[in-house]
Order: C-alpha cells, then sequence, then structure tokens
C-alpha cells in the first residue's frame, strides 16, 4: 500500500481500488497501487461492488483489469473463488496456469455481460476437483457440476446478481454447461444434435461464444480444430431448426391413424398424445420424419405410459 493511502478513509480506498482496476481494463496505465482490506470493502453496497467488477470485466482489457483487481486485494476478499486460481497449476501438476487461462477466456468472450461473468467463473470449481491418474494424467472430473454449487454458495455469501434473476440463472448455466458444445464430434446423429439444442434453449449462442473463448491453446491447428467442431455444432443445429420448422416432425394422417389403431376420437386426448409424440422427438427419444408405422409401434409399446388401451 503507498504512504498516503493510509490515510485515505476506508470506503474511499475501497472505491479508489475498484477505479484503478476499472481504468487498466480501459487500457489506462496507472502504476498507484491502492490495497483495499476487508474492512474497506465491507462497508460498500453489493451495488457498487457489482458495478465495479461488471466495468473490468467489459473493459477493452478485462486481464489487465483483474490483475488491477489483484493487486488491490478485492478479489481475495470479494472473490475468494477467483484468487484461489491465482498460481494454481503452473506447470508444477502438469497443467495450464488457470488463472491465466481464466484471464484469457474472459478477454476472448463476447463482451456481453453474461458471457463475461461466465468466463470469469467457468473453471472455479477445478481447485476442488484436482486429481492425478497413476500415469500422471491431471483430471478436474465433476469440477462444472462443483463450480455450480460453489457460485450458488458465493451469490448467498454476496448477493452481486440480487434482484437480476435471470442474469443469474445464465450465469450460473454457463458454469455448469461450459464442457457442452466441446464434447461435440461429427458422429453426433440429428436427434442427438435436436437434444443438446432443446437442453441449452435461450442459453445456445453465449455458451457457444463461450466454447469458443475457452479455446486457449497455443497450438495453432489445435485452436483451429476446436473452433471447428463448435462452428460445425452451431450449423448442424440451425440447420435443423430450419428443417424442423419447414416440415412437421410428424407425418400427415397420424391423428387419424391413431384413432383407427387406439379408438381415440378426435379430442384434446388426441392433441396431447400427438404433443408427446413431438417431445419424445425433440428429445432424441425418437426419430423425426418417418411413417407413421413407426410411431404407432412405439405408442403399442408404451400403452401404459401414454394411457392407450392394451
Amino acid at each position: 500500500m503507498s504512504a498516503s493511502s493510509h490515510s485515505i478513509p476506508s470506503a474511499e480506498r475501497a472505491v479508489r481500488a475498484f477505479e484503478r482496476a476499472a481504468r487498466m481494463a480501459k487500457r489506462e496505465t496507472d502504476s498507484t497501487v491502492v490495497v483495499t482490506t476487508d474492512a474497506d470493502l465491507r462497508v460498500l453496497p453489493v451495488g457498487v461492488v457489482r458495478a465495479g467488477l461488471d466495468q473490468v470485466l467489459m473493459g477493452d482489457d478485462p486481464e489487465a483489469g483483474l490483475d488491477g483487481l489483484l493487486e488491490g486485494g478485492i478479489l481475495e476478499v470479494l472473490l475468494p473463488e477467483v484468487s484461489a486460481m491465482v498460481g494454481f497449476g503452473d506447470g508444477e501438476w502438469r497443467h495450464k496456469d488457470i488463472w491465466k487461462h481464466t484471464k484469457q477466456v474472459v478477454s476472448q468472450a463476447t463482451p456481453r455481460i453474461e458471457v463475461r461473468w461466465g468466463a470469469l467463473l467457468h473453471d472455479i470449481g477445478k481447485m476442488r476437483t484436482r486429481s492425478i491418474s497413476p500415469d500422471g494424467e491431471v483430471h478436474f472430473f465433476g469440477h462444472a457440476e462443483v463450480g455450480a454449487r460453489m457460485f450458488d454458495k458465493m451469490q448467498r455469501r454476496m448477493p452481486l446478481f440480487g434482484g437480476e434473476e435471470t442474469l443469474r440463472e445464465e450465469v450460473r448455466f454457463l458454469i455448469l454447461h461450459h464442457l457442452r458444445a466441446a464434447q461435440y464430434d461429427a458422429s453426433w446423429t440429428d436427434s442427438a444434435v435436436r437434444r443438446f439444442a432443446k437442453e441449452v434453449g435461450p442459453y445456445l449462442e453465449d455458451l457457444l461464444c463461450l466454447s469458443r473463448a475457452d479455446i486457449t491453446t497455443k497450438r495453432p491447428e489445435k485452436k483451429r480444430r476446436g473452433l471447428r467442431q463448435i462452428e460445425e455444432l452451431a450449423a448442424r443445429v440451425e440447420k435443423i431448426r430450419e428443417e424442423d420448422a419447414r416440415v412437421p416432425p410428424l407425418p400427415k394422417g397420424l391423428g387419424t391413424a391413431i384413432s383407427a389403431k387406439f379408438g381415440v376420437p378426435p379430442s384434446p386426448a388426441l392433441g396431447i398424445l400427438l404433443r408427446a409424440l413431438t417431445g419424445a422427438i425433440e428429445s432424441g427419444e425418437l426419430p423425426g420424419h418417418q411413417p407413421a408405422d413407426v410411431y404407432l409401434d412405439f405408442l403399442a409399446q408404451n400403452v401404459a405410459r401414454f394411457g392407450l388401451p392394451s
């Protein structure tokens, strides 16, 4: 802490530390380090804290801004889940430095607040899940799930997203599912792609943005391969959505065929059956655009499930 900063009132010192980090995120040089304490930061309203963190994350150079938050002691006090990344890895256990990786992901992420927060927190579960296999391989099994639970605890400790339920839910979703797009390969069936799109729902674009940003390898071909994989997944999702919008997944006349086979008259009950079949297609349980017999056989094999006569 600089000598003069000792005499600065507590709240003002905390605000100055945030302002310095924000200036660094804007690529403005500032060599005067203002180091905060727990007492300094606890007097700030949560809204002021969120605003300061948002400015850093949304800056042109969030890597520098995050370093400013670290130097000022802000991360250690307010976001210990993030400060725990510092120095974690760095070659000791044959895996990348998680702090350096995280800063790069934030910097590479699309500058939308949901994606930048997801980028900052996507790997917080790694510190609690690292394991070393007998052959020396490093693993982080379940780190996405652990990270989502840590996010919940963080929010209870300091409600940064209080009153912003939609934002909170999306950031948590991105943490929990940030690996999903990277698991794609060309062998996925259309049903698997359709199921993926249904499960990620309105978060698809932001999840794909985070997945692209999460590629930080220094090997050009590996990076190109990872980006191609994500683009292929995005293209397949779009193609299937267009096809489904153009051609209904159930064949014409299926309702009449169900009535004839199971004695269900045209009624709300028949509509419920057709919607159930559409849902089975969307979930990947059934293929779409098949002959009517495929869906009649499926109903016949699941009469109890659908309340049909055997």
